[in-house]
């Protein structure tokens, strides 16, 4: 019996493998249907292979990992709130004076000048009417109340904003503390959905502007992409950004990162969306045809030496 070596049939059916006999006698065919499995949707935004891999995602599996990454942002900026700032506030209610407020762009102050009503590692609060007083800085933040605006300096510099003409708001422990009281939850659910909110918008408007450079450089790689690929990548490139800014918001908050080094965290965050811009396009599929370009192009081509 003579065994052949091709499959004249159609393969139909995954996993399965038959014989057929063929109409000329003493020959048997074989032939195996087994078919190439789909690639896995894509899931991680870890790798430059996993963010490339986001090119053929639904915009479905887009928006929700978007959605999962940016939901993590703000989760960070949520626990350093309750863990740093807000001890600070409270402190400072407890404090202030019987009477006192903010009316039509003034600060009414009764209590001495300058006078410290909180200070911790990450924020302190001071009230200074007359202003100009060197009342020193030992907190990353500080919070300056003078006469016709609030200071808020840093290791940036200070900037100076003027109250509001139409605002009044109550700067003494009857008014200040109930208010607190009631509005601190909705201040963490709108801040935390601020946050996430705008990372998303954010990281949308990027990936229109980063989608350029992205395309040109899949074009010149010879890479298997369209425009609407290229944006997906360029989404997807900036959220292990936005995870290492998540993380080193979650470990300042822990107060394990000083505040230079969360500075340099969010230079970093931006430096390493352009890297997985610049690199994950490389790991998409080359074109079909295209030549692999190996060696320099730029250098010159050595002639072989014939001894005489």
């Amino acid at each position: 019996m003579v065994w052949g070596t091709t499959c004249q049939n159609s393969c139909v059916r995954p996993a399965r493998i038959w014989f057929q006999f063929s109409p000329l006698p003493g020959l048997l065919l074989f032939c195996s249907t087994m078919e190439t499995p789909a690639p896995s949707p894509p899931w991680q935004p870890i790798t430059f292979g996993g963010v490339a891999a986001f090119s053929r995602a639904s915009l479905g599996r887009l928006f929700l990992i978007q959605f999962i990454v940016a939901l993590l942002a703000g989760a960070s900026v949520h626990c350093f709130l309750l863990s740093a700032w807000f001890p600070v506030i409270q402190k400072t209610i407890a404090r202030l004076p019987e009477t006192g407020a903010i009316r039509a762009g003034q600060l009414e102050w009764h209590g001495p000048s300058p006078s410290w009503l909180a200070e911790g590692t990450f924020l302190s609060i001071v009230v200074d009417p007359a202003g100009g007083s060197r009342t020193g800085q030992s907190a990353d933040v500080q919070l300056e109340l003078e006469r016709n605006g609030f200071r808020i300096c840093s290791l940036l510099g200070c900037a100076v904003v003027p109250y509001p003409k139409n605002w009044s708001i109550a700067l003494n422990r009857a008014e200040a503390d109930p208010w607190w009281g009631a509005w601190r939850p909705f201040l963490l659910i709108g801040i935390g959905a601020g946050v996430v909110t705008g990372m998303m918008a954010s990281w949308l408007a990027l990936a229109t502007l980063y989608s350029v450079p992205l395309r040109l450089i899949a074009f010149y790689s010879d890479r298997k992409v369209n425009w609407s690929g290229c944006w997906r990548i360029a989404v997807a490139a900036q959220w292990p950004g936005a995870l290492l800014m998540s993380g080193a918001i979650f470990l300042y908050g822990l107060n394990r990162l000083n505040f230079v080094g969360f500075l340099f965290a969010w230079l970093l965050h931006l430096v390493v969306g352009w890297i997985y811009i610049g690199i994950a396009p490389t790991r998409l599929p080359r074109l079909a045809g295209a030549p692999r370009r190996r060696g320099n192009p730029f250098g010159e081509k050595k002639g072989k030496r014939f001894r005489g």
